[in-house]
């Protein structure tokens, strides 16, 4: 049966962890559906991981919409969430755009946006045509070369900042947010704040989910795997069995641990 936001608000209002996973191409999709995966994310990460690029700066909406499309055609029942890639926000009517191109082509069921004060007006603007809107706080992989992969909201400034951040997301229509690389303790008070799920990666474990780049979780990344990840295939004979287990430890609460904390 195809999962719902209905679906995912109730996980999180019983307080059972939401797994989810990037994909790229249908047949990782296909075996994260086998593995019983709550959502996939179409990340603009594959332009590192698929393209090769330093950042995901180079992605294109074109990108976007045809991964997506490869997501789908091997998804029969996690919900996907396709991100709007770097400059696709540069105004309203390219978010509008964009968004469209992503559900209408792409088949995506919610796009998800990076920022904060920034893109309220977006936000609104896509909720009140119906469009499920994904929000994207903490490390923006879009703003690296201003910002860098570092961890975010570590003095009271910056925390202030990022609760205050996701109650006006909230309030502009998100429907879910994605928190990045920020110590455990402020994403557990902004998950206590918001009443929409949160899915953290490097946000520790008392949040509604948990997110993955596929790559990290099966260990094929090249170079330094990131703290807050863990490769599952590890004495492990396949790629369904690596996603099986990446779930059940999410599931269960075995994963993260305090050795993924990055705050």
């Amino acid at each position: 049966m195809k999962k719902t936001l209905k679906h995912l608000y109730k996980l999180a209002a019983n307080k059972q962890p939401i797994a989810c996973v990037t994909a790229y191409d249908a047949a990782f999709a296909h075996w994260a559906n086998e593995a019983g995966m709550d959502v996939i994310l179409v990340g603009d990460s594959l332009g590192m991981v698929v393209q090769g690029h330093a950042t995901t700066l180079p992605v294109t909406l074109e990108d976007m919409v045809y991964h997506t499309q490869l997501v789908q055609r091997g998804n029969q029942q996690a919900w996907c969430v396709a991100d709007l890639p770097f400059m696709a926000d540069k105004s309203l009517d390219s978010v509008l755009d964009g968004a469209a191109q992503l559900l209408k082509v792409g088949h995506a069921d919610m796009v998800k946006l990076e920022g904060g004060q920034r893109i309220l007006p977006f936000v609104k603007a896509l909720a009140e045509r119906g469009v499920p809107v994904c929000g994207h706080l903490g490390l923006l992989p879009q703003s690296v070369l201003k910002k860098g992969y570092q961890v975010q909201g570590t003095n009271p400034e910056q925390a202030a900042q990022l609760l205050a951040d996701a109650k006006a997301l909230v309030a502009a229509g998100i429907d879910l947010l994605v928190l990045e690389c920020v110590p455990s303790d402020l994403a557990r008070q902004i998950t206590a704040a918001l009443p929409i799920p949160v899915i953290g990666i490097g946000a520790g474990s008392a949040v509604s989910g948990q997110v993955l780049v596929s790559y990290d979780v099966l260990g094929l990344t090249p170079g330094h795997t990131p703290k807050f990840s863990e490769n599952f295939l590890t004495g492990r004979d396949s790629i369904q069995a690596a996603f099986a287990a990446y779930v059940s430890a999410v599931k269960q609460g075995h994963f993260p641990t305090a050795a993924h904390e990055v705050g």
